[in-house]
């Protein structure tokens, strides 16, 4: 990039460098935290519920990895808050915004995992192992397309017109 480049053009450089603010980063989080804090939330309160007991070993071990599941992912979102606060000043905000992307995107795999299991937890003691099935399997096939197909793909067609531009 030129130092004489317009405004314009280095903002849309930032942009694909990932440098630039980190508020679409903090919104970002701010809906996945927020997700993830309510559904660890509930799971901490679970066991104590007199319910819980009626429980039988097989959806306990479903619960271990559910809430394993959860809180990995609760750590992985508040790694970058918790890392940005050590780090400020920030010397390398590119470097920065670029690990804490690669952190929320690891923590939407066990809060992936998170969802479909829960989903299937709940259903099992409400509607009953069948219609849990169907519906885990819904939530699962969204979640898929709607969180990791559609912008993988979407991210392809980006980076091949790209290259066809350079060209």
């Amino acid at each position: 990039m030129s130092s004489n480049a317009e405004p314009a053009e280095r903002d849309r450089e930032s942009a694909r460098d990932g440098a630039g603010d980190l508020g679409d980063l903090l919104q970002e989080l701010r809906v996945l935290l927020q997700g993830v804090q309510v559904l660890t939330g509930f799971l901490i309160v679970l066991p104590f519920s007199e319910g819980f007991a009626r429980v039988g070993p097989g959806h306990r071990r479903l619960y271990v990895v559910l809430f394993v599941c959860a809180l990995v992912s609760l750590v992985l979102f508040s790694a970058p808050a918790a890392q940005h606060r050590i780090l400020t000043p920030l010397s390398d905000r590119i470097r920065f915004k670029r690990g804490s992307t690669r952190l929320v995107v690891a923590g939407m795999v066990p809060f992936s995992v998170a969802l479909v299991l829960a989903t299937h937890f709940v259903l099992t003691h409400v509607a009953g192992t069948r219609v849990a099935d169907v519906v885990s399997a819904v939530v699962a096939a969204a979640i898929f397309m709607l969180w990791w197909m559609i912008p993988l793909v979407r991210r392809r067609d980006v980076a091949h017109s790209a290259s066809a531009r350079d060209l």
